[in-house]
């Protein structure tokens, strides 16, 4: 089924069955598939069974495919050789077979660029010798609530250098050549990881961001990196393609830890980005049906939006019961459920724009298509997760 033939279904979700253009990307529905890695994309090139994979769930007709994250063109963005690169001959000619298989059966694709910063080389060591980038030579708190191994933050959580200006400059440099071989592939958009602890995460958090100087400082000043990002992106891809940015509260140093502790902080962080040229705010949350600050039922996505009037997606345990334990890198149990209902009149209050769905597409590549249906869902079976189906 073509991805523009939901528009006239009628069904629970129906609401969320609306088009939406951001830019030049007109999407035939709300409803994202979210990025998750998957490390199989060996000696980072994306091949025919990834192409596969991402088509076969572009034709159930959902709205948009963000790939999962792709090592932008930078020596140390990346550490597990089976994450895929945008960036080299043979991975970009890989990715050129995913956007086709997408586009094949009336999909949209963006890439999520992405670099680990200070992540390299911790959670998988195997990566080459050199040094993590960090924005002030720090890793995160000690005593962080973390589900990697302690002894992966004891060899880590010592301080390095701080990232030089030509470090920054590079990064950046980095993620632009990259934007634009996505560009040149035919991707639809370009969605920027900028959560979980990785490297525009740690500049904007005032933990491991300590600098001094245009970096730094203010919330202002800890955007400044991440603005300096998208500027670049923006000035080399054109006005027509859209731009998304995925940020987080927690970190994978620490799933306590806050990126703002009020909606005025995160304000000043996030709307120097949307004045940069953010289209889309993906507010990644373990549970979307969790208030963020005290005094409001609004989730993170719904503070983006409100905040900065840009659109936003809200992303988090859709289709999955997992709202009274931890968060699922701590703990796997989980159940399908059906909260759409809870999803859709959140929705239709206006909190957000967009509905990312991440788990459970991995474990049903058919997850979209049974929503529209009304159908059950899957059993959720964690095995799902470890296959490129």
């Amino acid at each position: 089924m073509g991805a523009s033939e939901h528009a006239t279904v009628t069904c629970a979700i129906e609401p969320l069955l609306v088009p939406l253009t951001v830019r030049g990307c007109r999407l035939a529905n709300r409803v994202a598939m979210a990025p998750m890695t998957r490390y199989s994309s060996p000696g980072g090139v994306p091949s025919d069974d990834v192409a596969s994979y991402y088509g076969r769930r572009a034709a159930t007709g959902i709205g948009l495919i963000v790939t999962e994250g792709v090592g932008i063109d930078h020596h140390a963005a990346v550490d597990h050789p089976d994450v895929p690169r945008m960036h080299g001959k043979a991975s970009l000619e890989g990715w050129g077979k995913v956007v086709a298989a997408v586009h094949a059966v009336g999909g949209r694709i963006w890439p999520q660029l992405w670099h680990q910063g200070v992540m390299w080389n911790v959670e998988y060591a195997g990566g080459p010798a050199g040094t993590a980038m960090r924005p002030s030579g720090i890793w995160g708190p000690p005593d962080g609530m973390i589900s990697i191994p302690a002894e992966a933050r004891e060899r880590t959580i010592a301080e390095t250098r701080a990232m030089s200006d030509s470090d920054i400059q590079e990064v950046i440099d980095a993620y632009t050549r990259s934007a634009v071989h996505a560009k040149a592939l035919g991707f639809d958009g370009i969605a920027i990881h900028g959560a979980h602890g990785y490297l525009i995460d740690t500049f904007l958090w005032g933990y491991t961001n300590r600098r001094s100087d245009r970096w730094g400082g203010d919330p202002r000043g800890r955007a400044e990196f991440g603005c300096a990002v998208v500027r670049a992106i923006r000035r080399e891809i054109g006005e027509n393609m859209p731009i998304a940015l995925r940020f987080s509260q927690f970190k994978l140093q620490d799933y306590k830890a806050l990126l703002a502790e009020s909606p005025d902080e995160l304000g000043a962080l996030l709307q120097p980005l949307a004045d940069a040229g953010v289209d889309l705010f993906d507010g990644s949350q373990r549970y979307f049906d969790t208030p963020i600050f005290e005094g409001s039922p609004l989730n993170l996505a719904g503070w983006a939006r409100k905040l900065t009037g840009k659109l936003a997606l809200t992303i988090g345990g859709v289709g999955l019961d997992k709202s009274g334990g931890p968060a699922k890198h701590i703990d796997d149990s989980q159940q399908t459920t059906n909260n759409l209902p809870r999803v859709v009149a959140r929705f239709e209050r206006g909190e957000f724009d967009m509905v990312g769905v991440g788990r459970s597409i991995l474990n049903d590549p058919n997850w979209f298509a049974k929503a529209c249906a009304g159908d059950d869902f899957a059993p959720f079976d964690p095995a799902n997760l470890e296959r490129l189906t």
